[in-house]
């Protein structure tokens, strides 16, 4: 790994080139793993830590302790007083710029300092009820079931349904061909916002509002898929075609067993676009769904912005569970993405 990682242009020999390159390449990936990094640190932080300025890096929270006739734990702050040894005092109250405090060794003494000389005592810490809270308190279980089935159903149609229209636009011969595959691909310039209204009438119309089917059966027609997958097709030979038409093969015996094994590297990468798809998106589902139990992880995760508050330890706390899967997906496919894309423009 380490000999792969700092290989050079020329064996034996760093040039100016080599070392642009690596450091290119270490402020790119800083640049993308820092934000990621801190999501996921920040979702085993408190409500008061992620809130809390300056913030910090690690998960930390504050110290408390239990006192002999205090009612219940008092937070650890430190005393540094001038000219003498700071000395640790557990916080009764705070009243304006004065604080009550009291000796952790001697509890019967309590003194009234200025806020200024006290600092707050904490530790690295670890909030593991970001995580199991929403899971039992919000129905966050549901929200992932409804996006999996989501997700899994529409990308199944999604490369079915977009490798038959490559497969015809590919390899058969008919009148308006092109001009067909021209209406697709200019389909891509029309925004969601301009489809919005007439696709949620045909939804309603189909009786499939507030429905999971209605938010699968409007996205699983991509042009995008359809354009990479016809320019992939069109470098399998059409000899192997013509021999599979000899031996009697019928046409969709052709397309499912010669020309779609044929194209696994586009099928992988249409298939992790499709996973990213469903996965995040958000607008859609957000117009046909209104029940909450038909709610997907994305509209679920919008349910902690509340009008006065937000409560983003949750909300970290699920967006780290919701990259878990589009990363898996990504690491197991993503041998075919470079193969795939870059064969996708090659005819």
């Amino acid at each position: 790994m380490f000999k792969f990682l700092f290989r050079t242009r020329h064996p034996g020999k760093v040039d100016i080139a080599d070392i642009l390159s690596w450091a290119w390449l270490f402020f790119g990936t800083t640049m993308v793993a820092i934000p990621i990094a801190w999501a996921i640190l920040s979702s085993f932080k408190t409500e008061a830590e992620v809130n809390s300025f300056p913030p910090s890096l690690v998960p930390k929270a504050a110290e408390t302790i239990e006192l002999e006739g205090q009612s219940k734990p008092l937070s650890v702050w430190e005393w540094h007083k001038e000219g003498e040894e700071s000395m640790r005092v557990a916080l009764i109250r705070r009243i304006g710029i004065k604080a009550t405090v009291v000796d952790i060794k001697n509890p019967e003494q309590t003194y009234q300092v200025p806020i200024s000389e006290i600092t707050q005592v904490k530790g690295v810490h670890f909030e593991w009820k970001n995580y199991t809270d929403p899971l039992k308190q919000f129905d966050f279980v549901t929200y992932i079931k409804n996006t999996v089935f989501v997700t899994f159903v529409a990308t199944i149609l999604t490369l079915v349904l977009n490798s038959m229209a490559a497969f015809a636009l590919s390899k058969y011969r008919f009148r308006g061909k092109n001009a067909i595959f021209m209406l697709i691909l200019s389909t891509l310039m029309l925004p969601l916002s301009v489809i919005m209204v007439p696709a949620f009438i045909v939804v309603v119309g189909l009786n499939l509002a507030d429905n999971l089917w209605g938010v699968i059966f409007a996205t699983v027609a991509t042009p995008t898929g359809v354009f990479m997958l016809r320019q992939y097709m069109l470098t399998i030979p059409d000899d192997l075609i013509e021999a599979a038409r000899v031996d009697a093969a019928s046409e969709f015996r052709i397309y499912w067993r010669v020309v779609l094994p044929l194209c696994a590297p586009a099928i992988a990468v249409l298939a992790i676009f499709s996973v990213i798809w469903r996965w995040n998106d958000f607008l859609w589902p957000l117009i046909v769904l209104s029940s909450p139990e038909n709610y997907t992880l994305q509209i679920g995760l919008n349910t902690f912005q509340g009008q006065f508050s937000v409560q983003w330890h949750y909300i970290l706390a699920m967006t780290v569970i919701a990259l878990l899967p589009v990363t898996v997906v990504f690491l197991l496919l993503q041998k075919y993405i470079t193969q795939g894309v870059a064969s996708s423009g090659v005819k």
